[in-house]
């Protein structure tokens, strides 16, 4: 079977303590192998599978008032499958191993009834990266609420107060 995998990690807006990112990258590489092995014992002849992690933290401010707080701390993990030519694609909130075999049985089920296209399917294996760059994504922000509520009324504040408007 051919495989393509590809973990991403998550996005901080505010201070996790405990999460090393180097721990997490691991978790989210083995998510992403149990979904190929599972692809692969489901009759895939394909599969490609995207495992991300995100925890944040949101505040608006309208009007020079605190309108909303949002505290996020998303997973999930997508599967694309290819039976032959036909393709099947399903996500999960779950991470479970169970989850993930569950997934990948709707997506080859759903490949099982999709129409044939001879252009599905994963690039060749000679046209994929096989090295890949540290993009220096990872910067935690250890900021609270009462902070991001005084930057974003702040910012707010120099928008209202400007002269110029945004036409």
């Amino acid at each position: 079977m051919s495989k393509q995998a590809i973990a991403a990690g998550g996005r901080v807006a505010a201070a996790i303590p405990d999460a090393d990112p180097d721990v997490l990258a691991g978790q989210l590489r083995e998510q992403v192998a149990t979904a190929l092995d599972f692809a692969e014992r489901a009759g895939a002849t394909a599969a490609e599978a995207n495992a991300s992690d995100a925890t944040g933290l949101a505040v608006t401010v309208r009007q020079r008032e605190l309108e909303t707080v949002e505290f996020n701390n998303d997973r999930g993990l997508a599967v694309t499958v290819y039976v032959g030519h036909r393709k099947g694609h399903a996500t999960t909130s779950d991470t479970s191993a169970n989850a993930i075999r569950d997934t990948v049985r709707a997506a080859v089920n759903i490949a099982k009834y999709t129409e044939e296209d001879p252009c599905n399917g994963l690039a060749p294996a000679e046209l994929m990266a096989t090295t890949f760059p540290d993009l220096d994504l990872h910067h935690p922000w250890p900021i609270d609420v009462p902070e991001a509520t005084r930057l974003a009324t702040a910012a707010e504040a120099v928008a209202l107060d400007s002269d110029q408007r945004i036409v």
